[in-house]
């Protein structure tokens, strides 16, 4: 249930945080420029109008999820920064210093899952038009890159130990006796399982994993015969036995027994062969750097990926995109809907010098869009997704995405403020030559 709105403009005679914090902070003009009533319209509809709990304010959440990806943040730490930055407040929506936390860190999973994927797009449509013109652009570069899962890097032998543990809590939740435990067995073949890229060593390594999955084996065949016919657990059951059975070449292999979506790909990195999480697709205006669309996908061929990704575009944007350039990855694909598909070939005899140049600076500019992804990794939480299931994948992405754009304004006010202040330093002080340059500079 929403709480209802008070009146708090008299909580205090002499102070309020409107008019005590510097109107030229980037937090501050950023908390101005959104119109938060989208969100209040949007995910008012999600709550019970008068059941339950009084839950957060909309505003509060959606500026913490902000916030979370803006800093690059857990939730556990925007919530504790939060009580103790007052320009975090005022952008969520505060009037008056609130020395405790706003929220449980759990409360922001909550908020997530209740908005979904298309609550997160409405944040990313937002960072778009705070963004204003540069958004608008007509011509968009298209690229995609790999959104790791946090999981550890998956073996035969951590799956076949993890399901070993994995079915002693589920004999020990379900109050069954297993026939035996082998602790002591465990833990000597740990011991024959170290070193194993020693020439000597190698051989009992190779045996002990052997004995692993026997024993792995053994547990979930046990479980299977002395579970009730009704049990949830002989779900995860079948996912073991799954994992047992699988193949090197096979392929849907699962590798990670609590994240059995993640994937397995290769982009040809010489420092990292082989990544486990999913695809993401980013659309990236040509000359002014906004991002227009992010989405995440499994591991399609990457030409698949851009006719729902511009869909989202559309949804977005409300029109179609002119032209969209991409590498060599995507070809194959020629036009999708009104947008044309460019990516580098040798040219027709037909084109003339002019298109042949300026097609060669279009693909040239293509590759702004690769320290954008390299930012949305290292800044904003795309480099390890901690989302669960494929909802956290999407949400992620988008989160991030929008992340950037706001990042990319508050840069832009920045600059902005730090040119007015010189300008007005040199013309009280008379300096005429530096003042005609930044005029100019405006």
């Amino acid at each position: 249930m929403l709480k209802t709105n008070k009146n708090d403009g008299q909580r205090a005679l002499f102070f309020s945080l409107r008019d005590s914090l510097s109107q030229a902070h980037p937090l501050y003009i950023l908390s101005e420029k959104i119109n938060w009533d989208v969100f209040d319209q949007a995910f008012g509809c999600l709550y019970c109008p008068d059941n339950g709990a009084p839950a957060k304010p909309i505003r509060l959440m959606v500026g913490l999820l902000i916030l979370k990806h803006l800093r690059n943040l857990s939730d556990e730490s925007v919530v504790e920064q939060w009580s103790e930055n007052i320009y975090y407040q005022y952008l969520c929506g505060e009037e008056m210093f609130c020395p405790k936390q706003p929220c449980a860190a759990s409360e922001l999973v909550h908020f997530r899952h209740r908005i979904g994927e298309s609550g997160c797009e409405l944040i990313l449509q937002e960072s778009i038009r705070i963004n204003g013109k540069d958004g608008n652009e007509g011509d968009i570069h298209a690229d995609t890159t790999v959104q790791e899962k946090n999981i550890t890097y998956p073996t035969d032998a951590k799956l076949h130990r993890k399901i070993i543990s994995k079915c002693q809590g589920i004999a020990k939740k379900e109050s069954l006796i297993l026939r035996q435990s082998y602790t002591q067995t465990l833990k000597k073949l740990g011991v024959d399982q170290r070193f194993r890229n020693h020439p000597k060593n190698k051989q009992k390594a190779v045996k002990a994993d052997r004995r692993v999955k026997t024993i792995a084996g053994r547990l979930v065949r046990e479980l299977g015969r002395k579970l009730p016919p009704d049990s949830l657990s002989l779900l995860r059951l079948a996912l073991f036995e799954q994992v047992l059975s699988q193949k090197r070449t096979d392929k849907n292999k699962i590798y990670s027994l609590h994240e059995p979506e993640v994937q397995c790909i290769s982009k040809g990195k010489e420092h990292k062969k082989y990544e486990f999480g999913n695809k993401v697709s980013i659309l990236y205006t040509q000359n002014t750097g906004v991002i227009v669309g992010a989405m995440g996908f499994r591991n399609p061929y990457d030409g698949h990926t851009l006719e729902p990704v511009l869909q989202q575009y559309e949804r977005l944007l409300g029109k179609q995109a002119k032209t969209l350039t991409a590498d060599r990855g995507y070809r194959g694909v020629a036009r999708v809907n009104e947008t044309i598909i460019q990516t580098p070939k040798p040219f027709s005899s037909k084109l003339s010098k002019y298109k042949q140049q300026k097609l060669r600076k279009t693909f040239k500019r293509r590759a702004a869009i690769e320290p954008t992804i390299g930012h949305l990794k290292a800044d904003h939480r795309l480099s390890r997704n901690f989302y669960k299931g494929i909802i956290g994948d999407n949400i992620n992405v988008m989160l991030a995405a929008a992340a950037y754009n706001f990042k990319r304004m508050i840069n832009i006010w920045k600059v902005f403020f730090a040119l007015f202040l010189n300008l007005l330093l040199d013309m009280i002080y008379g300096r005429k030559e530096r003042v005609e340059k930044l005029l100019w500079a405006f």
